[in-house]
């Protein structure tokens, strides 16, 4: 057999043999897939519609206007760059377009939650080529906006970054447009692990409040691994310019021709986002999640924040004194797919951290519901228990188990 074909078989089976309840990852429809592995990928398009740098881009122009132009309805926005590559290069190029190197930034703390592109220091592009002012929760996780308030008064940022990644409370995106007013400085809302969410109503949507959003395309919304960056009403108020700003960061600034079959796959997720049975998708992934976080605080483990209000949660597993290493490669031999995370005034070192992050995002396009997560939390804690007690004779047994779901719910 072809070795690629082989290693793309074996990836398949596993995503179908295991449970998959990292928040960041989904499964797009085949839909999605058909376009992401179409002819366009053949093309090159350097530059925009009706601007394009080689000939033979009609058919492109079409395609990215589209999608623009459906991103604009869905987001409710006034200008949409399709062309990021992914999530990370899309924060590098706003922030590129509307700074000058060494301005300061502001954003929520690696460890709290926040994202490495949000200026995590030393390491980042956002960190090392800007000056960079973390802000992070308070010890049962939950972010201060008053100590949010009071560090920009000081520091006064430029720019403030703002977007989780493992805070499970949904984010108070008026609050935190005041504080960017107050000091003058643009807000960036990095939507990406909730635009899914936003669009089916059961997140709040940041338009109003922030100047620039951006955003991945897979995760909650379902496609494929590309992004979004987006400018408001309010931004465009604020800076006339910051469109075409936007626009020369991303392309010549920071890359080359679109990947015109991710653009293609970007579409077609919008267009099924657009369903009411994707609103209803996001209502059932924030319901899962709340059904899941309540058997495992049941079941006496200990959640950031206390519980949550999206599609993600992170048990601290300090109470158990265990890692959330061990924990998440004992979950792994039974066919439940975490990820290990920081938690809050973590002490222990990023590649051994004290949590999980859990999210149903995943699970709920399988089709799973109440039934099926309060099943996985009873598994979670059994794993839990096991990895304490150094006992491992039931892992086998609940791998069994874990695959015979798997099986009622193909991908």
């Amino acid at each position: 057999m072809d070795k690629v074909q082989e290693l793309i078989d074996q990836e398949k089976q596993r995503q179908q043999d295991t449970l998959c309840l990292i928040p960041s990852e989904n499964y797009a429809s085949n839909k999605v897939m058909d376009a992401v592995g179409s002819v366009l990928m053949n093309k090159y398009s350097e530059g925009y519609s009706s601007k394009r740098y080689y000939q033979g881009n009609g058919v492109v122009d079409e395609l990215e206007s589209l999608t623009i132009k459906k991103a604009k309805k869905l987001f409710g926005v006034e200008h949409v760059n399709v062309q990021p590559y992914s999530g990370s290069p899309a924060n590098s190029a706003v922030l590129f377009g509307l700074l000058e190197p060494n301005d300061k930034i502001m954003g929520l703390s690696l460890s709290s939650g926040g994202h490495l592109t949000h200026g995590h220091p030393n390491i980042t592009f956002s960190g090392k080529f800007f000056k960079s002012v973390q802000f992070g929760t308070d010890d049962g996780g939950v972010i201060d906006y008053g100590e949010v308030e009071k560090l920009a008064k000081e520091e006064k940022p430029k720019l403030l970054i703002i977007g989780t990644t493992a805070y499970p409370l949904i984010l108070d995106w008026k609050r935190l447009g005041e504080i960017a007013d107050l000091v003058g400085a643009y807000l960036v809302a990095d939507i990406s692990h909730v635009a899914g969410l936003v669009v089916a109503g059961v997140y709040e949507t940041p338009v109003n409040d922030a100047h620039v959003i951006t955003t991945t395309t897979h995760k909650t919304l379902r496609g494929p691994r590309g992004a979004m960056i987006m400018v408001t009403k309010k931004g465009l108020k604020k800076d006339p310019e910051i469109s075409k700003k936007i626009d020369r960061a991303v392309f010549p600034g920071m890359q080359g021709g679109p990947h015109n079959n991710t653009t293609a796959g970007i579409l077609q997720a919008l267009i099924e986002a657009e369903s009411e049975d994707f609103k209803k998708y996001g209502q059932q992934v924030v319901f899962s999640e709340k059904v899941l976080a309540k058997e495992l605080v049941g079941g006496g483990l200990t959640l950031v924040t206390g519980g949550t209000q999206c599609h993600l949660m992170v048990i601290d597993l300090r109470p158990q004194k265990l890692s959330g290493s061990t924990v998440s490669e004992a979950l792994e031999e039974v066919g439940i797919i975490v990820n290990k995370n920081a938690v809050p005034n973590d002490s222990a070192p990023p590649f051994n951290p004290s949590g999980i992050r859990i999210g149903t995002p995943a699970l709920t396009t399988r089709g799973m519901g109440e039934i099926e997560m309060k099943k996985i939390a009873s598994w979670i804690l059994q794993v839990v228990e096991a990895v304490k007690l150094r006992d491992k004779t039931e892992l086998t047994k609940i791998k069994k188990e874990v695959g015979e779901m798997c099986k009622k719910f193909p991908l």
